[in-house]
């Protein structure tokens, strides 16, 4: 049975998530008292990622419960297609629950959880701050949270290597910058997700720190709150008649932000003015990445894996299995010359 909406299906390049020979970074790795990251206590290595999939029947007996970030979002409802096959592979019983970006409706989505008899939730909601109500309306039951720590109940995160991935978007297009223009250009443009918290800092510190290992940022507009393509259309028609030149950077949490920059630019008639870097590579921004010149670098996430992971690790969990705080995606950073080789459905131009 189909417990949410479906987008219409592409076929998606097959790539297994698997170790990063990169540091963990804080956003994954709790907080302080005060809400923000902890800082780091060692160095050590990311461990090896063992899942690739759920065995069949191996959840029957279990209820496993998921809270989407947002269906109406491409990459969450990537994410969540292959959260539904893995558990239903498994024959575990499904919860699922769209939390649409919502903190009121994240709350309704927790206490479904609960009256459903959640024995463990995958927890993919946004607002990390209120995640100790968050999770004490489900019990405070086994976590596993996606891209977005969900103290205090998360028994591990899987998802982004949000500095690593930023970092590898930055610094496409920070080459960019260096080998065509001498980085001399005009402007940095940041598109965030600040509810995001940790992840957001993780991931914009990321794409500077890439970006800045070829030029240095200048005229800097951080928008704290356009993480979405309506958002960030309407935040970028504001901003960009104050930022005149040819040579403006654009960067963003995700693909969404980049999505509603390009239709500012296109709506104000300077398409051609702006330059891009995004996050998640999702279908939604195939075609530009492949066609559009000005689309300079972005990162694969493969959200169509991410259950994979995470429906397995949840049932080994239930078992009382000891597992790794943290499990990453493998990020590879993508553009115009390797995008097809990655995702064979991309549109013609």
């Amino acid at each position: 049975m189909d417990h949410r909406p479906r987008m219409s299906r592409v076929r998606l390049g097959v790539l297994a998530v698997a170790a990063l020979s990169v540091l963990a970074p804080v956003s994954a790795l709790g907080q302080d008292a005060s809400g923000s990251p902890a800082p780091a206590t060692s160095e050590a290595p990311i461990p090896e990622n063992p899942y690739n999939g759920a065995i069949e029947g191996s959840g029957v007996g279990k209820t496993i419960g998921y809270m989407s970030l947002g269906e109406y979002i491409p990459f969450v409802n990537l994410v969540s297609q292959g959260i539904q096959e893995e558990v239903e592979k498994s024959g575990a019983t499904y919860l699922f629950c769209d939390t649409n970006t919502d903190p009121a409706a994240t709350l309704a989505c927790a206490q479904q959880m609960k009256t459903g008899g959640a024995q463990g939730v995958i927890n993919f909601q946004i607002n990390q701050a209120q995640s100790p109500e968050f999770c004490a309306a489900y019990d405070n039951v086994t976590t596993i949270a996606i891209d977005i720590i969900q103290p205090p109940c998360e028994t591990m995160f899987f998802g982004a290597n949000n500095h690593e991935a930023g970092r590898l978007a930055g610094a496409g297009i920070g080459k960019y910058a260096k080998d065509n223009w001498n980085c001399e250009y005009d402007a940095y443009v940041s598109l965030e997700s600040v509810g995001a918290g940790a992840a957001n800092a993780a991931r914009m510190g990321g794409m500077r720190d890439g970006f800045q290992e070829y030029c240095p940022i200048i005229n800097e507009t951080i928008r704290p709150d356009d993480d979405r393509t309506d958002k960030a259309l309407a935040g970028m028609t504001t901003l960009l008649p104050t930022l005149p030149g040819e040579r403006i950077v654009v960067t963003a949490i995700n693909e969404d932000g980049i999505l509603g920059a390009i239709g500012a630019a296109a709506t104000l008639g300077r398409s051609d003015d702006l330059f891009y870097a995004g996050q998640g590579a999702d279908p939604s921004i195939w075609k530009d990445v492949a066609c559009n010149p000005q689309y300079i670098s972005t990162v694969g996430y493969f959200p169509e894996q991410y259950g994979k992971t995470v429906v397995p690790a949840m049932i080994d969990l239930l078992d009382g299995k000891e597992l790794p705080p943290a499990l990453y995606v493998k990020h590879v950073m993508i553009n115009k010359d390797n995008i097809r080789e990655i995702y064979p459905d991309v549109p013609a131009c």
